[in-house]
C-alpha cells in the first residue's frame, strides 16, 4: 500500500471527485495541501474529517524529511492540491522526490487537470503537445522564454503549447505570443468547469485585442496551435537533392530529404531520378 498517495481534485466542479478520491481521503493520517481553507471546502462538501497539514512553496523543504521519517515510520499521507491534479504547476515536487529517494511508496488517484481538458476542448492538434506551466511574469522574461520554443520550432518541434495564465496578464501574453510566433489559431479556455466555463477561439491577435477589451476573470489556460512545415519550393528540394546526392546513395539521399522536408518519399525520389537524368 502506498504510503504517500497523490490525490487529483476538482478544477472547479466539486462534483467531479471519484469515489476513490473520497476513499482515500478519508482513510490516511493527514491531507498535505496548499492551504487548508481552499481544501476545507472540498473536505466539508463530502464530510470528510481528516486532519489537514498545510504544505506549500513556503515550507516544503524544511517539512519534507520530517515527513518522510513518519512514513517510513507507518504514516500515510494524502497529497492535494488547491485544484487538480498534485505537482503541475503545484507545489509537491519535492517531497514525492524525497520519498522515492527514501524507498517510500508512491501511488496516485488520477483525476482532473486544467491543462489537458483544455487542450481537448481547444480544437487544436491534441499531440503531440507541450505543457509550459505558468510564463515568467515579467515582459521581457516572456517573450525570452516563447523565443526559446520558437527556437526549438525551427529546430523542429511541432506541438501544440499549452500554458496557465493570471487574468491580469492574459492580453500581454497572447500579444507576446503573436509576436514571437505569429497570428497562430489559439484557445482561451476560461473558468473550466464552472458556472461561467468559456472557451474562445481564434487567432492569437484576435483574442490578445479581445481580452484588452474585454478584462478576463477567474481561472485560465491557453492553448496555441503548433508551428505549420512552410511548404517547400521546387528550387529548396533540388538544392538539397544535389548536396546529398553529392555524398550519399541515392536511397540514402531520398531517405535524408524526406526527413528534413517531410514531403512524400515517392516524390522526393522521382525528383532525385530526375536530377539524375539531368546531370
Amino acid at each position: 500500500m502506498a504510503a504517500l498517495v497523490l490525490v487529483s481534485t476538482p478544477i472547479g466542479n466539486l462534483k467531479d471527485f471519484s469515489v476513490r478520491a473520497r476513499e482515500t481521503l478519508e482513510s490516511v493520517d493527514a491531507i498535505l495541501c496548499e492551504d487548508t481553507r481552499t481544501s476545507g471546502v472540498l473536505l466539508h462538501a463530502y464530510g470528510i474529517k481528516t486532519k489537514l497539514i498545510a504544505l506549500h512553496d513556503h515550507n516544503e523543504e524544511s517539512r519534507a524529511p520530517g515527513l518522510v521519517r513518519a512514513m517510513l515510520e507507518g504514516a500515510r499521507y494524502a497529497l492535494i492540491s488547491d485544484a487538480g491534479t498534485p505537482l503541475v504547476s503545484d507545489p509537491g515536487y519535492r517531497l514525492v522526490r524525497a520519498a522515492i529517494a527514501a524507498g517510500v511508496v508512491v501511488g496516485g488517484v488520477p483525476g482532473a487537470n486544467a491543462a489537458v481538458f483544455a487542450l481537448t476542448l481547444s480544437g487544436l492538434p491534441p499531440q503531440p503537445f507541450l505543457f509550459l506551466g505558468f510564463l515568467p511574469v515579467k515582459g521581457g522574461a516572456r517573450v525570452a522564454a516563447l523565443a526559446r520554443i520558437a527556437n526549438a520550432e525551427a529546430a523542429g518541434l511541432a506541438a501544440s503549447l499549452v500554458v496557465y495564465e493570471a487574468p491580469h496578464r492574459l492580453a500581454e501574453t497572447l500579444a507576446d505570443a503573436a509576436a514571437v510566433f505569429g497570428d497562430r489559431p489559439a484557445a482561451v479556455c476560461r473558468e473550466l468547469t464552472k458556472r461561467f466555463e468559456e472557451v474562445r477561439r481564434g487567432g492569437l491577435a484576435a483574442l490578445a485585442a479581445h481580452y484588452v477589451e474585454h478584462a478576463a476573470r477567474g481561472e485560465i489556460t491557453v492553448v496555441i496551435g503548433p508551428a505549420m512545415a512552410e511548404p517547400v519550393s521546387a528550387a529548396a528540394l533540388d538544392e538539397s537533392l544535389a548536396a546529398a546526392l553529392g555524398r550519399m546513395s541515392l536511397k540514402d539521399a531520398v531517405d535524408a530529404v524526406t526527413a528534413a522536408t517531410g514531403l512524400p518519399r515517392r516524390q522526393v525520389y522521382a525528383r532525385a531520378l530526375g536530377l539524375g537524368k539531368a546531370g
